[in-house]
C-alpha cells in the first residue's frame, strides 16, 4: 500500500465513518479490517457507498480503507458515501461541481426523533378506550 492518502469524514443518523482514499491502488475496499463486499451484503449498497467515484470517473483508480463506527447498515453506507465524496475533494477541488450535482457532499440532517411522555414512540399515541 502507498503512503499517500487523502481523508474525508462522513457522518449519518449515529453513524460516523473515517475514509481513506490511498493513491496509487486499484480499488479495493476495506471496512473495518473486512473485504467491503463481506461489510455490506445487501445488494447494491457499495455501489451506493463508491457513488462518488464514479461521479467523477475514478472508480478503481484508489484503494480505500473505512473505519465505520454506530448506527445501522443503511447510516453506515450513506457515512460511507460521504467521506468517498469529501476526500475527493481533497485530491482535487474542481470536482466540487460535480459532486454537488449529484448530491454527495450534503449530509442528510435527519436523526431519530425522542420519544415523549405518554407516548409509545415519538409520535405514536395508545390506543383511545372509550371505557
Amino acid at each position: 500500500m502507498s503512503t499517500q492518502y487523502y481523508e474525508g469524514i462522513g457522518r449519518r443518523k449515529t453513524a460516523t465513518a473515517r475514509v481513506r482514499l490511498w493513491t496509487g491502488g486499484n480499488g479495493t475496499v476495506i471496512v473495518n479490517d473486512k473485504p467491503a463486499e463481506e461489510f455490506l451484503p445487501r445488494e447494491g449498497d457499495l455501489d451506493l457507498a463508491l457513488e462518488p467515484l464514479r461521479a467523477v470517473g475514478q472508480e478503481g483508480a484508489y484503494n480505500i480503507t473505512v473505519k465505520v463506527q454506530g448506527g445501522g447498515v443503511t447510516g453506515q453506507r450513506d457515512a460511507i458515501r460521504l467521506g468517498v465524496a469529501r476526500a475527493l475533494l481533497k485530491i482535487e477541488p474542481e470536482w466540487r461541481n460535480i459532486l454537488r450535482q449529484g448530491e454527495f457532499l450534503s449530509r442528510d440532517p435527519r436523526e431519530k426523533e425522542r420519544k415523549k411522555p405518554g407516548l409509545k414512540r415519538a409520535r405514536k399515541a395508545p390506543t383511545y378506550t372509550k371505557r
